[in-house]
């Protein structure tokens, strides 16, 4: 229930600044710009599966029709480049023992009934996480001013910047992470078109990796990457695979240099260290999703700390400091 509460508040942080625009441009009510922007969530999820699915089967017919000849070349790689070939095979993966290849029919046909336990029960949890980020969104400033008059003047002031900081920066993240995925998602579209990479699978591909990218910090910039340029050297060979992998190297040096100071200057206040830190500590709580809503809670915590924090003179001084370059 909390984690379902986190997340729900989380989101609406970050749908929050949409939302405060589309009522100040067109003076539409809280609940229906609210509903608008889930209007077009959904129909961006309903694209993704309309790309996805068919990409995804096209990719599968690939792997059953040339998979023996890609595991035969495997082979004689590992075989030429290690001295002893590679065990893969397409009957038997290698992250599955052997021990657990067979199973019985009764075997699979409790794991059948486990899924549709499993998904039963997780469908019944995110309705009501569904439900509640949209009454979260939509009642954003009855909640706030509910709880700020628990407080006393002084207080609301301090709490109400603080939630005010708390929607710059959620949202701000959010918005400049999407804007750096539309832009590496066409790059790699681009790219895979160019080598000959089918457009079905290459828009798949594209928003899959271009997501990892942006919102998965950290690792997810080798997934994103990794994915296009092994499926582009198994659809296409080596010299394609090379020049998706050579576009991939470009565009991150692009946007650690030029994109992301740019577009992330006005909405985020946090520094590099500061954000691979907080990503590497969300990520051990909470895996993934943790990693991705570290870097504007960290982003906060130090709006906070600067703007309350009590600072003074530092009238020590080291022996060990570098003296004045004399003029």
């Amino acid at each position: 229930l909390l984690t379902m509460v986190g997340l729900s508040f989380f989101f609406s942080l970050a749908l929050d600044p949409a939302v405060r625009r589309l009522v100040a441009r067109f003076g539409w009510r809280r609940g229906a710009a609210v509903g608008v922007i889930y209007l077009a969530g959904v129909a961006f999820v309903a694209f993704m599966v309309y790309v996805l699915v068919p990409a995804i089967g096209e990719l599968a017919n690939r792997i059953a029709a040339n998979g023996d000849e890609w595991i035969a070349r495997l082979n004689t790689w590992t075989s030429e480049t290690f001295g002893s070939p590679s065990t893969a095979t397409l009957d038997q993966p290698w992250w599955v023992p052997a021990s657990r290849s067979a199973s019985s029919p009764g075997t699979h046909s409790a794991r059948w009934r486990a899924s549709r336990r499993v998904g039963s029960a997780s469908s019944s949890t995110w309705r009501p996480w569904r439900c509640s980020r949209f009454y979260f969104t939509a009642d954003a400033p009855k909640i706030r001013n509910a709880l700020l008059s628990l407080f006393n003047p002084r207080i609301q002031a301090r709490l109400g910047w603080t939630y005010d900081r708390a929607i710059q920066e959620t949202g701000g993240y959010f918005y400049s992470r999407l804007i750096l995925m539309i832009i590496n998602g066409l790059g790699f579209f681009i790219a895979m078109a160019l080598v000959g990479v089918p457009i079905v699978i290459s828009i798949a591909l594209a928003l899959i990796g271009s997501f990892f990218v942006a919102f998965i910090p950290v690792i997810g910039t080798y997934i994103g990457s990794a994915l296009p340029v092994v499926i582009t050297l198994a659809l296409r060979g080596l010299v394609p695979a090379i020049i998706v992998l050579g576009y991939a190297i470009v565009y991150q040096l692009v946007e650690n240099y030029i994109l992301n100071p740019k577009i992330s200057a006005d909405t985020m206040s946090l520094s590099g260290g500061l954000a691979f830190g907080a990503a590497l500590f969300g990520g051990a709580i909470a895996g993934p999703l943790g990693a991705i809503m570290a870097m504007p809670v960290a982003a906060l915590t130090k709006a906070v700390i600067e703007e309350y924090a009590k600072t003074k003179e530092v009238v020590y001084t080291s022996r060990y400091d570098q003296p004045p370059a004399s003029t």
